[in-house]
């Protein structure tokens, strides 16, 4: 069941006047809510969000939920796969064509990165695939075969999608599983359509830190940020272990120095980061693991300074955000109201 109680708790009318303000009236009525008060949502009308997100039970399948204000989700298609032939960490980017591009892969195991293209959002066809040498991987030395996650962005300014993923080199074992997640790098390369790309894959970061997860965000101070999960296992020496970071850069392919500090708890993967409507906020969402709820962290820029909301609390008089129960990793992405409203005719919102 949804949660909506900050919109239920404000007179219909205020709710209808709030989002049909401007940015600057909305951020002025939220500087006057009193601290800890419900905090009134901003709705732009030709805004919306798009959720592609797994599942608790059926990982690697293809789910939808949307948002107006990108806070309280909603499940489509009564909470069915949206598509039989999809398998992955959900990715999605906009490409120069104006069509939208989707990443996975049937495993770490699988030797190919897959991709699908589609029009409409709803209907997704296989468009290529891509097979990286790990065996020449620039920086990376003893690679495993070992694909995880692949993510997907595209770079206006220089027409180029980045794809990475994350690969180790020193297998796991019962008696210590952390030394192959503490093997793990981000890998990357990047192609103008997805059919060529450079050779050969390359490391992003060239600190020797375990990162998985990684996103590319263009920074709107300049440059580019990267948001990574740093996977390192926490301890008294390592307390940023298991969290989610970001480092920032002057050009994608960096170099970027050391991350900043944890933006979320120890323990969550999976970041996903979108602007909010209004344009002053950004809402970073990652997954506490494995399953158990998404959390939330905003800041007004994205060096910070960010703090974590409250949501998925159980207490709806708590909560700020929400996000369906058992959404596993996936990615959000701004769409427009038009594409939102042809995904809910399609798929109908969860009854």
């Amino acid at each position: 069941m949804m949660r909506r109680f900050f919109r239920a708790s404000l007179p219909m009318a205020t709710v209808a006047l709030f989002g049909s303000l401007t940015a600057p009236a909305a951020a002025q009525l939220e500087a006057n809510a009193q601290p800890g008060a419900p905090a009134p949502t901003y709705v732009d009308p030709d805004k919306a969000y798009l959720f592609a997100h797994m599942k608790s039970g059926n990982y690697g399948v293809l789910y939808y939920s949307v948002s107006r204000e990108g806070l309280y989700w909603e499940e489509l298609n009564d909470g069915e796969r949206v598509s039989e032939d999809y398998h992955g960490h959900a990715s999605i980017a906009k490409g120069p064509d104006g069509r939208y591009y989707l990443v996975g892969n049937q495993s770490d195991d699988d030797p190919l990165i897959r991709f699908w293209v589609s029009e409409d959002l709803v209907q997704w066809t296989p468009y290529g695939t891509y097979e990286p040498d790990l065996d020449a991987a620039v920086g990376l030395d003893n690679a495993l075969q070992r694909i995880g996650a692949p993510k997907l962005y595209f770079d206006a300014p220089s027409g180029r999608f980045l794809l990475m993923w994350h690969t180790p080199t020193v297998p796991g074992s019962e008696q210590d599983p952390e030394r192959y997640w503490a093997s793990q790098r981000t890998l990357y390369v990047t192609s103008p359509d997805l059919r060529t790309f450079a050779k050969p894959p390359r490391r992003l970061f060239d600190w020797e830190m375990a990162t998985i997860d990684t996103i590319m965000q263009p920074n709107p101070e300049g440059g580019y940020c990267a948001v990574l999960k740093d996977e390192r296992y926490p301890s008294y020496n390592w307390p940023t272990g298991k969290t989610i970071r970001i480092t920032c850069a002057e050009n994608m392919l960096g170099p970027y120095p050391p991350p900043g500090p944890s933006l979320s708890p120890n323990f969550r993967e999976a970041p996903t980061l979108v602007r909010a409507p209004n344009g002053k906020d950004w809402f970073l969402y990652y997954e506490q693991y494995a399953g158990t709820s998404y959390g939330l962290s905003m800041a007004p820029r994205l060096e910070g300074p960010w703090i974590q909301m409250s949501g998925n609390s159980g207490v709806e008089a708590w909560n700020r955000y929400d996000v369906p129960d058992g959404a596993r990793h996936g990615s959000m992405i701004e769409i427009s109201r038009q594409e939102y409203d042809r995904l809910v005719s399609a798929y109908g919102k969860s009854r």
